[in-house]
């Protein structure tokens, strides 16, 4: 994106306060204001162009963070900001924004069982005289079972608005927290048992809580070698299209060996697995 002389459109200096840039951007903004075109019907598309590069230049020589961003970069693309999640924008090679994405986190659990979040939005919109105001809004965003990262639910009309512009979609952007057990595979789950080596050769019985608070009881009854990995059927995650259908829950296992034996267990050791089949 080129660099824009913000302080130019708004025919202040560099080293302007704040109340000269307020005082000059609202002089300005009733001078350009696209309600007076019907003055000059023939400049209608100047005054809504002017109008919008001097709102979009108070709004970020007024914000003293992206003041101080522009006057070390020379440019600062018009930004969202409603307080949840990472904001990401898509702008043109002219500089005009697009589409707003934020970051959206959810958990496992909200992403196996579905749920519902709040988020408080918080936008930049122009009054009835087009100076920008802050406006609330309480979003409600349903969250469907078998979401992955990277899904998208988008909020036409729910973004910034400058004044003789149509206000900009608000898009936010599935990502997962990591959780402490289970890591996901596509549809499905992964994860890693610690078992005794002695648990390795005879079995053992794992006793697992699912996302959804459920207990299941898997007994491992194979012997555990290097690389094995157990597969539970529909224990993953649901699939979106069809939440009644799952994928599988994997389980790889940390063998953990005995850091000591006495000269006799060795010994019984030796004479068991020396028995033992390895075909």
């Amino acid at each position: 994106m080129g660099s824009v002389n913000y302080y130019g459109i708004l025919k202040v200096n560099p080293d302007a306060s704040y109340e000269q840039l307020k005082k000059s951007y609202k002089n300005l903004s009733r001078k350009w204001h696209p309600d007076k075109v019907h003055q000059e019907p023939l400049r209608k598309k100047e005054f809504e162009a002017m109008f919008k590069r001097i709102c979009e230049a108070f709004e970020v020589l007024g914000d003293p963070k992206k003041r101080r961003m522009y006057d070390l970069y020379g440019k600062y693309p018009v930004n969202l900001e409603n307080g949840d999640g990472n904001n990401n924008m898509e702008v043109d090679d002219e500089g005009v924004v697009g589409v707003v994405e934020s970051d959206l986190m959810c958990t496992l659990e909200d992403l196996y069982c579905g749920c519902r979040k709040k988020v408080n939005l918080v936008r930049t919109v122009p009054d009835e005289f087009g100076e920008l105001k802050s406006e609330e809004e309480i979003l409600k965003i349903t969250i469907n079972p078998g979401w992955k990262k990277g899904t998208k639910i988008t909020f036409p009309g729910k973004g910034n608005q400058l004044p003789g512009s149509p206000p900009l979609d608000l898009v936010f952007v599935v990502n997962e927290k990591p959780h402490a057990l289970f890591q996901r595979d596509r549809h499905d789950l992964v994860m890693t048992q610690k078992i005794s080596f002695l648990e390795s050769l005879v079995g053992t019985t794992l006793n697992i809580t699912t996302l959804d608070r459920r207990n299941i009881i898997v007994e491992v009854t194979d012997i555990v070698t290097p690389g094995y990995e157990m597969v539970v059927p529909d224990e993953g995650m649901p699939l979106a299209k069809d939440s009644s259908k799952r994928g599988n829950l994997r389980i790889k296992f940390d063998v953990e060996f005995p850091s000591n034996l006495t000269s006799q267990q060795k010994h019984d050791v030796r004479r068991i697995l020396s028995e033992a089949d390895y075909n």
